[in-house]
């Protein structure tokens, strides 16, 4: 009797295992292609991220309250005047010093002129002839008249002396101008003060030559006078502001002297007009100074109250860009791209500064930018993080670019 044998297995159930074993490498290999393309996708975003410029932005602000507008100032005496001499002589005398309060009229320095008070004499005597030739003319016109009534004489003879005294007349006249001019240059001998002030410079002494410059000769100073009284303070107002400006409006000096004190003052004038050249208009300002604190010639800055509607949008001094074409700020557009705005200048506030045109309130302007950026380059904004303690300051993406 033969022994019992199996029967084999089939031959799907000895394949089964080796289809699974496949099975398996093949998800093996699937799952190692699927992380090594993660891992490439993530490495080009981070590449990307990285590769895209990281900015921070402000958006301009307007001030609340009312733009006090510092200029520069010229501080001017109201009146100012060199006194020269209107008559050749030697300085006889003078009575007013450096630093000395004249008031108008009064005597300031004597010209010793002989030769004018001798031309007056002579003036004078010629005066006298002219009147008694005159006189003489004049009867005998009259007399020779007379007897024409009578035809006692020829009425050539009586035109002849009529026309005698009229000349006679003329010379008398000219007598009496010469007289009046001469006067009048005697009376230049006294030097006087043209109006209430301060003696300023004094340049000439006794035994001094004045020329009146007549002669050809150059014209000296004498005196120099300045009424301080009330003062004149220039200022050159830039073509931003220049319309704000109103005469009978306040203002208000302050000096680096003096610090915290002010001094009131009021816009008598404009010039109404921009310099073409400098972009500015001039203004005056009137400042009263009875007190004598102030000093014509002296650096002063002018503070203007423009008012709140004219308070200027600004910008932190490291967001503009100084090109060949002008100033420029970087601004982010709502696709998240550089684009460069043109923008005037108006007041240094020191960290701020003013502009006057260019940006309406709402852009997005790039603090600290790179001076090679351009137009359409990408950018990501970013914000400064809280500092922690002990560590650098970090910096947080705006997964949103209007958030």
């Amino acid at each position: 009797m033969q022994p019992h044998v199996d029967a084999p297995p089939p031959r799907k159930a000895r394949r089964w295992p080796i289809a699974l074993a496949a099975l398996v490498v093949i998800a093996l290999a699937a799952q190692g292609i699927w992380s090594r393309h993660n891992a490439q996708a993530a490495l080009e975003r981070d590449a990307k991220q990285a590769s895209t410029l990281s900015v921070q932005v402000v958006t301009p602000q307007r001030s609340t309250r009312a733009l006090d507008l510092v200029l520069p100032g010229n501080v001017q005496a109201f009146l100012d005047t060199p006194i020269y001499a209107r008559t050749n002589g030697y300085l006889r005398k003078w009575y007013a010093d450096l630093g000395a309060h004249v008031k108008a009229g009064q005597l300031l320095a004597e010209i010793d002129a002989p030769e004018v008070d001798d031309q007056l004499r002579a003036a004078r005597a010629d005066l006298v002839n002219a009147q008694a030739n005159y006189e003489l003319a004049k009867t005998t016109a009259a007399r020779w008249t007379e007897m024409l009534q009578s035809r006692s004489v020829s009425k050539q003879d009586t035109d002849e002396k009529v026309a005698d005294m009229l000349a006679k007349q003329g010379t008398l006249d000219a007598a009496r101008y010469n007289v009046s001019r001469l006067s009048q240059l005697q009376s230049f001998e006294k030097v006087t003060a043209p109006f209430d002030g301060i003696v300023t410079a004094r340049n000439v002494d006794v035994g001094a030559l004045i020329d009146a410059g007549s002669s050809g000769g150059a014209q000296r100073e004498l005196f120099h006078l300045q009424q301080a009284d009330r003062l004149r303070v220039y200022a050159y107002v830039p073509q931003a502001y220049a319309q704000q400006i109103r005469v009978s409006e306040s203002a208000y000096l302050t000096l680096d002297e003096t610090q915290g004190k002010h001094y009131p003052g009021v816009v008598a004038r404009t010039a109404g007009a921009v310099d073409p050249q400098q972009r500015t208009m001039l203004v005056e300002v009137d400042v009263e100074n009875r007190s004598g604190e102030l000093l014509p010639g002296a650096y002063a800055q002018v503070h203007f109250a423009l008012g709140t509607n004219a308070a200027p949008l600004t910008l932190p001094g490291n967001a503009f860009l100084f090109r060949a074409n002008g100033v420029k700020v970087a601004t982010v557009d709502e696709n998240n791209r550089v684009k460069l705005v043109n923008v005037t200048l108006g007041t240094d506030f020191g960290t701020r500064v003013a502009v006057a045109s260019g940006l309406d309130g709402h852009e997005r302007v790039i603090v600290n930018p790179q001076d090679s950026i351009v137009d359409g380059t990408p950018v990501r904004i970013v914000t400064p993080s809280a500092q922690p303690q002990g560590g650098a300051p970090s910096a947080k993406s705006h997964t949103d670019a209007d958030s």
